[in-house]
């Protein structure tokens, strides 16, 4: 099924100051979101970021929140992102029902966000590069179990190419530069 920018929209969940240090391959975890997040802006795919607790966990981390300049979080208590009124209320007012899920962990927050998003009738594609967990058989896990439940496995490179149509454009100029 072929992403279009006007019915995608990605999700940043939890990459936190607090939590964040305590990731499996977290450099590289947070260039590949940024990577996203740039993409995705780049090609006018809206995005929503969420915090869970902040004020144990932390804010988002500098890095991730300059990417998203001035776009705000949805503060929540539940794990799955669902489980907060704001992020339904944004979700459904954005009208996309292609949701990139990016952020962590993998097998808690993205895990039940996943599930509760695709028992709403979204169709989410998880990006495999840009999710994490402490530790990395968590994280395996939650990518089987991701499949198991019919979310798609991406890469952020393989979604924001899907999301163009062609090279020699503007859009692809730019995605080039983001990617490279």
């Amino acid at each position: 099924m072929r992403l279009l920018p006007t019915n995608t929209i990605l999700v940043v969940i939890d990459i936190q100051a607090k939590l964040f240090p305590h990731m499996q391959e977290r450099e590289a975890l947070a260039e590949v979101a940024i990577r996203a997040i740039r993409g995705c802006r780049a090609l006018g795919v809206p995005i929503l970021l969420t915090e869970q607790v902040p004020e144990a966990l932390g804010p988002t981390i500098d890095e991730v929140r300059a990417a998203l300049d001035g776009i705000g979080p949805i503060v929540k208590r539940a794990f799955s992102c669902c489980g907060e009124r704001a992020f339904l209320e944004a979700i459904e007012r954005a009208g996309r029902r292609d949701v990139l899920l990016s952020g962590i962990e993998s097998h808690v927050c993205v895990y039940q966000t996943a599930r509760d998003l695709i028992e709403r009738g979204y169709e989410v594609h998880v990006l495999a590069d840009a999710v994490s967990s402490r530790r990395a058989r968590d994280r395996e896990i939650a990518l089987r179990r991701f499949e198991q439940m019919g979310a798609r496995l991406a890469s952020v490179e393989m979604v924001l190419f899907d999301l163009l149509r062609e090279a020699g454009t503007d859009e692809f100029r730019k995605i080039l530069k983001i990617v490279k």
